[in-house]
């Protein structure tokens, strides 16, 4: 078959190609790559002369941010690929406009024990055991009722303050911040009650990234309990939290795997079947492996320490730790020192140490 004018020379369709593109997308870095795949979409053809609008394929944004667009053949050959991303951190943001509108109109329910937080409200009893044990295994001589004293905690995303309630009465200085004021205003009422938690316990309604500006090596720790896959950047979420983190503080976070059984058993038997919770609380695309957390927190200066898994029974309404992470799981990571990285076991009571690396944690999914 002879070829189309319109792609020969190769090298130089694919260089003109590859300006234009650059110039139609904005001023935004770039990396150039030949030889990928097709995935879906229709657009920008119109932007280059002389190639049909089915030829200009646009990817799915990845992890890092990253959106792939590739010019493509007739025949389905790649004439070139362009990896855009936004170079301005004040662009990036970890806000998604439509989770907050979602938050919003649940803000009224946060502590319904039996409402749409229910979940939520059982899972405190690995959480909480899970933040405290591994905050004391590198914090020795803590002792008596407040087990955290003297540690300050930030809880992002707290929402009602589900967790940051139950930290602060173990004795940690807790911040909570969630972007929903709704959310914020529950949580100061709710705490408002227990004249215990008026001194360990404080609300603000602002982004990790806004909190980042201020607070440079404040906390000890970072919780983020199911909150990764409502975020717009996840890969913003963690340059924020190494930023606010002191050097061998914590960050512990549980979230959802990114794999079949999780749309089938979170979303199409939670949401729609169960009701466990409302229809449309979660985007099976935003879900992340445990894999994939685990290398944009090392690219970020994090050192995974522990991944566990977690499962939810619908019949109790309770929670207890699994060996596989094929559904929910929780992750701690230390942020590096500068001179020597920390060093932590875990027992096997608590969660399984993760030794395996990012080979043996793909086995384990599955």
């Amino acid at each position: 078959m002879r070829p189309s004018s319109c792609f020969r020379p190769v090298r130089p369709v694919a260089g003109h190609a590859a300006a234009m593109l650059r110039k139609a997308l904005g001023s935004s870095a770039f990396r150039l790559s030949l030889g990928l795949g097709l995935q879906r979409g229709r657009v920008l053809g119109a932007i280059f002369p002389g190639i049909p609008a089915s030829a200009c394929r646009v990817h799915s944004p990845q992890p890092n941010g990253t959106r792939r667009h590739e010019l493509v053949r007739t025949d389905g050959s790649t004439v070139c690929s362009l990896h855009h991303y936004s170079t301005g951190s004040s662009s990036r943001t970890t806000l998604d406009p439509s989770e907050f509108k979602k938050f919003q109109a649940l803000a009224s329910r946060w502590w319904d024990e039996r409402g749409a937080f229910a979940a939520l409200h059982s899972m405190n009893s690995l959480r909480v055991p899970f933040v405290r044990d591994n905050l004391l295994k590198i914090h020795q001589g803590l002792q008596g009722g407040r087990l955290l004293s003297g540690m300050r905690i930030l809880d992002v995303g707290c929402g009602g303050g589900l967790l940051s309630e139950p930290l602060a009465r173990l004795g940690a200085d807790v911040m909570g911040v969630d972007p929903v004021e709704d959310n914020v205003r529950i949580a100061e009422l709710h705490s408002s009650s227990d004249p215990a938690l008026r001194e360990r316990l404080q609300y603000r309604a602002c982004t990790i990234e806004e909190l980042s500006s201020e607070e440079r090596e404040a906390f000890d720790a970072i919780v983020a309990s199911e909150l990764v896959e409502h975020l717009l950047d996840v890969d913003v979420f963690i340059q924020c939290c190494h930023q606010v983190l002191k050097p061998g503080g914590l960050l512990f976070i549980t979230t959802i795997n990114k794999t079949k059984l999780s749309y089938v058993l979170g979303i199409v038997v939670a949401e729609h079947l169960l009701h466990i919770v409302p229809p449309g609380t979660h985007t099976w695309e935003k879900f992340i492996s445990p894999v994939d957390l685990e290398r944009m927190l090392e690219s970020n200066g994090f050192c995974v320490e522990s991944i566990q898994g977690m499962l939810f029974n619908p019949l109790s309404g309770s929670w207890s730790w699994a060996e596989s992470t094929a559904l929910n799981y929780a992750l701690c990571a230390v942020k590096g020192r500068e001179e020597q990285p920390p060093s932590h076991t875990h027992g096997p009571e608590q969660q399984r140490t993760h030794d395996g690396g990012a080979a043996d944690q793909e086995r384990r999914e599955s």
